[in-house]
């Protein structure tokens, strides 16, 4: 006996009703399978290269920006599921504002914060790190450096010896020191001095009060010199050696979880890819990692650069 059609039409009606019921099964099975995908409760921050307050003309591919961490941290503190994280850093520091910005960014931060110092962790890098509650550096790193320095070129003297006359039109005194076509004054100097002695106090005053050390103590340690890993821990300036597993063995320990880490990478931009060789050459030709000072000159954190 032949189906009539609409014996045939009910026929797909319920094929189909049973397809849909079956696709809808798969789809409500897959999100309770990525529902019970653990996320990420630790994530890990680099500090790496020049630590600089935003992207210029004169940044390096691998730097870091205060402008770029701070944000990166503000995302991370309104995230439930993040309870730590490890900032790895392999800096020799940069400008003193900053790794100011980013130590004050840190402190406020409301979770479980450790520093990793790798290669290298001193002057701008190591305030960073002092502002973490815990830090661990590996025992052949440099760490410390405490110290401000100010630098510019100057090319009084090539001047004279092509007879090139300085002419200086400015209405204020101060107004062309450390001006690169003329020699500074040691009234001026002494000026200089003075500035960087504030913000050397301020360093010293941050790192005490970080790592929890009388200042007299820090002001010992704080002449400049950097300190290997193994030393940096005899001198309270770090808590422990080890590497980011150390990191994560203290977290697990500290907050009772197994750590689920996932890496911030930082996206290279066309920009920055661009300008990579004109930046790096513009660096070592003196025109330094620091913020600007009193008008086309930097202060920057001192480092020591060591090739094996």
């Amino acid at each position: 006996m032949k189906k009539t059609k609409h014996e045939k039409r009910f026929k797909w009606w319920v094929v189909l009703v049973v397809l849909i019921f079956v696709l809808l099964a798969l789809i409500l099975s897959l999100n309770l399978n990525l529902k019970q995908i653990p996320l990420e409760n630790t994530v890990v921050v680099k500090i790496e290269g020049p630590i600089l307050s935003k992207p210029s003309l004169y940044s390096f591919t691998t730097a870091t920006y205060s402008e770029e961490i701070i944000k990166l941290i503000e995302d991370i503190s309104k995230k439930e599921n993040i309870k730590a994280i490890i900032f790895e850093i392999n800096s020799p520091g940069g400008s003193a504002v900053a790794s100011s910005e980013i130590a004050e960014a840190i402190k406020k931060l409301n979770k479980t914060k450790v520093a990793v110092i790798r290669e290298m962790g001193t002057s701008g890098a190591y305030w960073i790190a002092s502002a973490n509650e815990y830090i661990i550096a590996h025992p052949l790193s440099i760490t410390g450096s405490i110290g401000v320095s100010g630098s510019y070129l100057e090319i009084s003297g090539l001047l004279e010896r092509f007879n090139i006359t300085y002419q200086n039109l400015t209405t204020g005194k101060y107004k062309d020191t450390m001006s690169p076509f003329r020699k500074l004054e040691e009234e001026e100097k002494e000026m200089i001095l003075k500035k960087l002695k504030i913000i050397h106090n301020h360093f010293i005053e941050e790192v005490a009060k970080n790592r929890n050390l009388d200042k007299e103590e820090v002001e010992r340690l704080a002449n400049g010199m950097f300190y290997l890993g193994t030393e940096a821990k005899e001198l309270k300036l770090v808590d422990a050696l080890g590497s980011r597993e150390d990191a994560i063995k203290y977290i697990e320990e500290k907050l009772g979880i197994k750590a689920r880490v996932k890496e911030y990478k930082k996206p290279r931009g066309f920009f920055e890819r661009l300008v990579e060789i004109q930046a790096i050459t513009s660096f070592w030709i003196g025109r330094g990692i620091g913020a600007s000072f009193l008008d086309k000159n930097l202060i920057f954190f001192n480092y020591l650069d060591i090739n094996t």
